[in-house]
């Protein structure tokens, strides 16, 4: 019996199928009519109204992507219509016009900034958003965004509002700590993303039945591609248009290169005769060998869009993480117009891709999780454009090894900005590996440095199993230290390595 076929079954309909097409297409509609009537169950069980208006708006969205994951409409592309950027698709930043500093206080009364802030540190060992976790002088992510902002408020006398997007998994944490930051001259604002359920893979039906004391096993936020909706949906949207503002710049909160960029700002409010509106710009950077699998942009039936690795053929993977035909790739800081995208989610004209999610739970089940990525609206905005800029603008913590670079010397830090230090001789970021068995966690990782190491010098760092850094130690070229199974290394106070590797047993007792 085929796949359908059990579907037809599970569903209880008893139908005289003819031909397969038809087969297909009963199949999808029984599948959309469980689905809303299991819908229809969960939003009866909402504890307020006010939860059930919020739950239904999220409901029908979740069952547009439910269509369009049933239409089977492969996000693959067809590999013979990627075509080269034309000219101007990328333009370099070098070539952008400064701002004049007599207009920046104008400028910034047009720019709200958006952060990314629905993901927990949970792949990092941590409890909580991922935003408030110390990353440089006790300061969390949330803290250096703050500083940031309040700086360039200060400075320019402005008023650029911080708004963050959290999901259900952060939101309350969150609050938790924003009082910190009253009487700072910033104004935060919070939305949240939508809270979709998690299907389980062979019936399609949602795993979750209840909105009381929902388990958050149950559900999940549906990818930054949610944005869109979710701002729409909140009214901030509708209130910063009001309030004259023209563009948001949206970025991931955990990467510290993401900061207000002036003459991005500049481009967008000021384009010149000669040039139209650019309602929509993708900031990408040089591609290196650690970037392998970063979405890059494309032109695909006349249009620039971003494709990512999931929508990639596989056997043409080895030829998308060439460094050689693909040179860019997306950081995922990116600039908007707000009334495009207010016309936009209006119109239901978003056409993002999506990424079906497939995930195994702790107790055994298969489920999917139906997502979508931010930069995928890219086609949908007319003149769309990515800007090549400095590396300096990416500088992302996912893991123990990114959070070891910025607590290093390698970075200076001033008003919550991160700049690569002057003492380095060339600006490229080391490429630094920790194990994941002893480094992984954040508490593991902190409690294997008594210091962290002079970094100024180093190209390469590898350190795998049980290894320990002293105070003052100095790594410098490549140095690789591996500590085998069964093994210590300790690397002891004042140690300089320099293109070197460690292996075996290395203790420094006490006596």
């Amino acid at each position: 019996m085929s796949t359908h076929a059990e579907k037809l079954a599970a569903f209880g309909k008893q139908r005289k199928i003819s031909g397969t097409t038809e087969f297909k297409q009963l199949t999808k509609q029984d599948a959309k009519n469980e689905l809303a009537k299991e819908l229809e169950k969960i939003l009866n069980t909402a504890p307020s109204t006010v939860e059930k208006q919020k739950t239904t708006e999220e409901f029908k969205a979740f069952q547009r992507l439910f269509s369009q994951f049933l239409q089977g409409t492969s996000s693959t592309v067809q590999w013979d219509k990627v075509e080269p950027l034309p000219q101007g698709a990328v333009i370099k930043y070098q070539s952008l016009p400064a701002a004049e500093p007599n207009k920046i206080r104008e400028m910034l009364s047009k720019l709200v900034v958006v952060k990314l802030n629905g993901g927990l540190g949970t792949t990092m060992g941590c409890v909580g958003p991922k935003s408030v976790i110390p990353v440089r002088n006790e300061l969390t992510f949330l803290d250096l965004t703050v500083q940031q902002i309040e700086h360039l408020n200060k400075t320019y006398d402005a008023d650029v509002p911080l708004v963050l997007m959290n999901s259900f998994n952060t939101d309350d944490d969150t609050h938790k700590v924003l009082p910190k930051y009253r009487g700072l001259r910033i104004k935060i604002y919070t939305f949240n993303q939508s809270r979709y359920p998690r299907l389980n893979k062979e019936s399609l039906l949602p795993i979750g039945h209840t909105l009381r004391d929902p388990d958050p096993e149950s559900w999940y936020p549906p990818g930054h591609g949610d944005f869109y909706e979710s701002f729409f949906n909140s009214g901030l949207l509708e209130m910063f248009i009001n309030h004259g503002r023209e563009f948001c710049f949206v970025s991931n909160i955990d990467n510290l290169g993401a900061t207000v960029d002036l003459n991005i700002l500049n481009m967008l409010l000021n384009p010149g005769k000669s040039h139209s509106q650019n309602e929509f710009v993708m900031e990408v950077t040089d591609k290196t060998k650690g970037d392998v699998k970063g979405g890059t942009l494309i032109h695909y039936e006349n249009k620039l869009r971003l494709l990512e690795i999931p929508q990639v053929p596989k056997d043409k993977v080895d030829e998308f993480k060439s460094v050689n035909k693909f040179k860019i790739f997306n950081t995922n800081n990116l600039w908007m117009k707000l009334k495009t995208i207010a016309t936009l989610v209006e119109d239901h004209a978003l056409n993002m891709e999506i990424i079906m999610n497939p995930k195994h739970l702790d107790n055994g089940m298969n489920i999917i999780q139906l997502e979508t990525a931010a930069g995928a609206a890219m086609k949908d905005f007319e003149g769309a454009i990515g800007i090549n800029v400095p590396r300096s603008r990416f500088l992302p913590v996912k893991k123990t090894s990114d959070l070891l670079l910025v607590m290093s010397n390698l970075y200076d830090m001033k008003n919550g900005n991160l700049t690569m230090s002057h003492e380095r001789a060339f600006p490229t970021t080391p490429l630094v590996k920790l194990g994941d068995l002893h480094f992984m966690k954040v508490r593991d990782f902190l409690s294997r440095f008594a210091t962290i190491p002079d970094m100024l010098e180093l190209d390469h760092l590898t350190v795998s199993g049980d290894v320990t850094f002293g105070r003052g130690v100095s790594v410098k070229g490549t140095v690789i230290i591996i500590a085998n199974h069964g093994d210590r290394i300790d690397i002891p106070n004042g140690a300089v390595l320099e293109n070197k590797i460690v292996s075996g047993n290395l203790r420094i007792l006490d006596h």
